[in-house]
């Protein structure tokens, strides 16, 4: 493989520098959690190798999310972009073909690329409300498609589908004899429902998720893959132990105490999502400048700087860093549009939210000459 940065990587927050950034609406996650918080002591704790599929106590909150999956039928992983390249380098030689959701996260994308895998997009439209349509993905798989990938809720939309529809897209993916990537990250972040663990649905679903963006734990770097295919999961495992054999311990022992109280961290994230979500609903509404979808799970939108504006872009994103401190994800950042930009309202205060999109306003008018 030949690596290549991507530019979600090369400008993100972090390498951009936290010091540069007064109002940080470019994260994807609620705000990080301070280690002091997880109560944990460690003193005792043996940093051996440990079990290749992961921690049994952490693998078996993982599996109760769903009736009918089994703490074997999960791997740990280092995070959730080491389960997605694992799926991808297990699954896919060069010339394979694979449909993936667009927009989507660039891993999702650029390491299949690199294998030299044939990779076409299913694009969701703004003016389409970013609804995936299954029949239109449907007729997308060829007989040399070897998966599918899509992302519930999606990312960086927002944007979900009825269970119906994922048992549906299923259904048509077990006909086709091909699997389906579920990346869901921000499944337990659904308004209104919260869908399965997709993999717990059928052996020919493979879910990947981590504890970075609905609980705020990336540094500890601790995800998971998810399938009930036997033969798949020992390729997955030994693909695992040849790139990193186990998981940290530290790792699965501070992300299996803080999953003992999942459902007090639950309630509360979620009472804070919904809080940010009406500051962005109320700024949506206030600014004429500004479109969007309104998302229905997670704590990122992909709103866009209407057209008839004609916005510099490139302009508008310099000076809403360098004057203002504020820092949101440019639309290349998924190979989109530029006009469009992912806002995150999970990870700030609601102080900065408030002041960033405020930023965002008045860096518009600065930019397009209105006072």
């Amino acid at each position: 493989m030949r690596y290549r940065r991507m530019p979600i990587e090369i400008e993100s927050p972090e390498q951009t520098g936290y010091g540069r950034i007064a109002c940080n609406l470019a994260e994807s996650s609620i705000a990080d959690v301070l280690f002091r918080d997880l109560n944990l002591n460690l003193n005792d704790l043996v940093l051996s190798y440990d079990d290749h599929l992961g921690k049994p106590g952490l693998r078996e909150i993982i599996a109760s999310s769903s009736p009918g999956l089994h703490p074997e039928q999960v791997i740990t992983t280092v995070g959730a972009a080491a389960a997605l390249f694992i799926v991808a380098t297990s699954l896919l030689n060069a010339g394979d073909h694979l449909v993936v959701v667009f927009p989507n996260y660039a891993t999702n994308i650029e390491t299949p690329r690199q294998i030299g895998a044939n990779v076409e997009f299913h694009p969701l439209s703004f003016e389409g409300g970013y609804r995936l349509d299954v029949d239109t993905l449907a007729a997308r798989i060829r007989p040399e498609t070897r998966y599918v990938s899509i992302t519930l809720p999606h990312n960086p939309t927002g944007s979900m589908i009825p269970e119906s529809d994922l048992r549906r897209l299923i259904g048509i993916i077990e006909a086709k004899g091909c699997y389906l990537l579920v990346d869901e990250t921000y499944r337990e972040m659904g308004y209104t429902a919260t869908l399965p663990i997709a993999a717990s649905l059928s052996s020919r679903v493979i879910s990947v998720s981590s504890l970075s963006k609905t609980y705020g734990l990336p540094g500890i770097r601790l995800g998971w893959l998810i399938t009930q295919d036997d033969a798949l999961r020992e390729t997955f495992l030994a693909a695992k132990e040849q790139i990193f054999i186990n998981t940290s311990v530290l790792d699965e022992t501070a992300a299996y105490q803080y999953l003992l109280n999942k459902d007090d961290h639950l309630a509360r994230i979620k009472t804070m999502i919904q809080q940010r979500l009406q500051i962005m609903r109320d700024w949506m509404a206030e600014e004429p400048l500004m479109e969007w979808v309104e998302p229905q799970g997670g704590v990122v939108c992909f709103p866009r700087v209407i057209a008839s504006a004609q916005v510099d872009m490139d302009q508008f994103y310099k000076l809403l860093l360098e004057k203002y401190g504020t820092f949101v994800g440019a639309g290349h950042w998924f190979e989109s549009d530029r006009r469009h930009m992912r806002l995150g309202f999970g990870w700030p205060t609601e102080d900065e939210l408030t002041t960033g999109l405020r930023h965002i306003s008045q860096t518009l008018r600065e930019v397009v000459g209105i006072n």
